[in-house]
Protein backbone atom coordinates (compact mmCIF):
# COMPACT_ATOMS: atom_id res chain seq x y z
CA UNK A 1 0.00 0.00 0.00
CA UNK A 2 2.80 2.46 0.85
CA UNK A 3 4.13 1.76 -2.82
CA UNK A 4 1.02 2.68 -4.43
CA UNK A 5 1.04 5.61 -2.39
CA UNK A 6 4.24 6.71 -3.15
CA UNK A 7 3.51 6.30 -6.77
CA UNK A 8 1.01 8.81 -6.01
CA UNK A 9 2.61 11.41 -4.63
CA UNK A 10 5.79 11.22 -7.01
CA UNK A 11 2.99 11.35 -9.91
CA UNK A 12 1.38 14.49 -8.08
CA UNK A 13 4.54 16.22 -8.00
CA UNK A 14 5.86 15.79 -11.32
CA UNK A 15 2.66 17.16 -12.52
CA UNK A 16 2.79 20.08 -10.69
CA UNK A 17 6.11 20.70 -10.38
CA UNK A 18 8.17 19.45 -13.13
CA UNK A 19 7.61 22.48 -15.36
CA UNK A 20 9.06 24.97 -13.24
CA UNK A 21 11.73 22.28 -12.32
CA UNK A 22 12.13 22.30 -15.99
CA UNK A 23 12.35 26.29 -16.38
CA UNK A 24 14.75 26.90 -13.61
CA UNK A 25 17.22 24.50 -14.46
CA UNK A 26 17.59 25.68 -18.01
CA UNK A 27 17.56 29.32 -16.52
CA UNK A 28 20.81 28.03 -14.18
CA UNK A 29 22.22 25.75 -17.17
CA UNK A 30 20.97 27.43 -20.26
CA UNK A 31 20.90 23.75 -22.14
CA UNK A 32 17.72 22.22 -22.17
CA UNK A 33 18.65 18.73 -22.94
CA UNK A 34 21.13 18.93 -19.83
CA UNK A 35 18.16 20.58 -17.86
CA UNK A 36 15.35 17.94 -18.75
CA UNK A 37 17.98 15.23 -17.87
CA UNK A 38 18.52 16.82 -14.53
CA UNK A 39 15.08 17.50 -14.02
CA UNK A 40 14.34 13.51 -14.51
CA UNK A 41 17.34 12.96 -12.47
CA UNK A 42 15.99 15.04 -9.28
CA UNK A 43 12.37 12.69 -10.04
CA UNK A 44 14.57 9.32 -10.09
CA UNK A 45 16.39 10.70 -6.79
CA UNK A 46 13.67 11.81 -4.94
CA UNK A 47 11.87 8.30 -6.22
CA UNK A 48 14.67 6.76 -4.54
CA UNK A 49 14.59 8.61 -1.31
CA UNK A 50 10.59 8.44 -0.87
CA UNK A 51 10.96 4.29 -1.30
CA UNK A 52 14.02 4.36 1.47
CA UNK A 53 12.11 6.77 4.12
CA UNK A 54 8.68 6.73 2.94
CA UNK A 55 7.84 10.29 3.70
CA UNK A 56 8.48 13.84 2.51
CA UNK A 57 7.15 17.20 4.55
CA UNK A 58 7.44 19.96 1.92
CA UNK A 59 7.60 18.00 -1.68
CA UNK A 60 8.76 21.40 -3.55
CA UNK A 61 10.98 22.29 -1.27
CA UNK A 62 12.58 19.25 -1.49
CA UNK A 63 12.39 18.57 -5.32
CA UNK A 64 14.32 22.14 -5.54
CA UNK A 65 17.02 20.89 -3.02
CA UNK A 66 17.87 18.10 -4.87
CA UNK A 67 17.75 19.78 -8.26
CA UNK A 68 20.14 22.79 -6.79
CA UNK A 69 22.60 19.60 -5.99
CA UNK A 70 22.63 18.63 -9.06
CA UNK A 71 22.77 21.78 -10.50
CA UNK A 72 26.37 23.04 -8.35
CA UNK A 73 27.53 19.22 -9.20
CA UNK A 74 27.33 20.01 -13.01
CA UNK A 75 29.01 23.40 -12.52
CA UNK A 76 31.77 21.83 -10.75
CA UNK A 77 32.38 18.94 -13.09
CA UNK A 78 35.54 19.99 -15.31
CA UNK A 79 34.30 20.49 -18.88
CA UNK A 80 37.09 20.08 -21.62
CA UNK A 81 36.03 22.63 -24.16
CA UNK A 82 38.23 22.32 -27.23
CA UNK A 83 40.05 25.67 -28.46
CA UNK A 84 38.61 24.73 -32.17
CA UNK A 85 35.21 24.74 -31.01
CA UNK A 86 36.04 28.29 -29.00
CA UNK A 87 37.00 29.67 -32.17
CA UNK A 88 34.37 28.39 -34.28
CA UNK A 89 31.90 30.50 -31.71
CA UNK A 90 33.89 33.56 -32.70
CA UNK A 91 36.44 33.40 -29.74
CA UNK A 92 39.89 35.12 -30.51
CA UNK A 93 42.49 34.66 -28.20
CA UNK A 94 44.15 38.47 -27.17
CA UNK A 95 47.08 40.09 -25.75
CA UNK A 96 47.24 42.84 -23.86
CA UNK A 97 48.59 45.64 -25.63
CA UNK A 98 51.88 46.13 -23.93
CA UNK A 99 52.29 42.09 -24.41
CA UNK A 100 51.10 42.52 -27.74
CA UNK A 101 53.09 45.67 -29.04
CA UNK A 102 56.44 44.43 -27.20
CA UNK A 103 56.07 41.34 -29.01
CA UNK A 104 55.33 42.46 -32.68
CA UNK A 105 58.38 44.23 -31.79
CA UNK A 106 61.48 42.22 -31.34
CA UNK A 107 61.05 38.82 -32.06
CA UNK A 108 62.04 36.03 -28.84
CA UNK A 109 65.66 35.74 -29.65
CA UNK A 110 66.56 39.74 -29.20
CA UNK A 111 64.00 39.54 -26.47
CA UNK A 112 66.41 37.04 -24.51
CA UNK A 113 69.16 39.18 -24.46
CA UNK A 114 67.56 42.23 -23.73
CA UNK A 115 66.14 40.14 -20.63
CA UNK A 116 69.71 39.84 -19.75
CA UNK A 117 69.96 43.28 -19.60
CA UNK A 118 67.61 44.23 -17.01
CA UNK A 119 68.27 44.74 -13.28
CA UNK A 120 68.54 41.34 -11.97
CA UNK A 121 64.87 42.08 -9.99
CA UNK A 122 62.74 42.55 -13.26
CA UNK A 123 65.01 40.13 -14.87
CA UNK A 124 63.11 37.66 -12.43
CA UNK A 125 60.16 38.74 -12.55
CA UNK A 126 59.68 38.70 -16.45
CA UNK A 127 61.34 35.01 -16.48
CA UNK A 128 58.96 33.78 -13.95
CA UNK A 129 55.70 35.70 -15.94
CA UNK A 130 56.52 35.13 -19.61
CA UNK A 131 59.17 32.52 -19.82
CA UNK A 132 57.95 30.03 -17.58
CA UNK A 133 54.51 31.16 -17.09
CA UNK A 134 53.74 30.99 -13.60
CA UNK A 135 50.91 32.97 -12.31
CA UNK A 136 51.47 35.96 -9.60
CA UNK A 137 50.29 33.60 -6.76
CA UNK A 138 53.08 31.46 -7.94
CA UNK A 139 55.84 33.74 -8.14
CA UNK A 140 54.64 35.23 -5.00
CA UNK A 141 55.36 31.90 -3.29
CA UNK A 142 58.48 31.68 -4.79
CA UNK A 143 60.18 34.96 -4.24
CA UNK A 144 58.32 35.49 -0.58
CA UNK A 145 56.63 38.42 -1.64
CA UNK A 146 52.84 39.86 -2.25
CA UNK A 147 50.95 39.58 -6.08
CA UNK A 148 51.05 43.33 -6.03
CA UNK A 149 54.51 43.42 -5.83
CA UNK A 150 55.29 40.91 -8.11
CA UNK A 151 52.48 42.49 -10.73
CA UNK A 152 54.45 46.44 -9.91
CA UNK A 153 57.98 44.01 -11.01
CA UNK A 154 56.45 42.51 -14.07
CA UNK A 155 54.79 45.92 -15.25
CA UNK A 156 58.23 47.67 -14.53
CA UNK A 157 60.43 45.32 -16.50
CA UNK A 158 58.03 45.28 -19.52
CA UNK A 159 58.19 48.97 -19.17
CA UNK A 160 61.91 48.57 -18.97
CA UNK A 161 62.26 46.03 -21.70
CA UNK A 162 59.85 48.67 -24.23
CA UNK A 163 62.92 51.01 -23.45
CA UNK A 164 65.42 48.97 -24.05
CA UNK A 165 63.69 47.41 -28.08
CA UNK A 166 63.22 51.45 -28.92
CA UNK A 167 67.28 51.95 -27.99
CA UNK A 168 68.43 49.43 -30.01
Amino acid sequence: MAKQSNKQILTEAHRDFSRGLSRYAHLKISNAALSEDLVQTTFMKTWLYLQKTGKIDLMRAFLYHVLNGLIVDEYRKNKAVSLDLLTDGGFELAATHAEENLFNLIDAKELLVLIKKLPVKYRQAITMRYIKELSLKEMSALTHESQNAMSVQVHRGLVKLRALSVMK
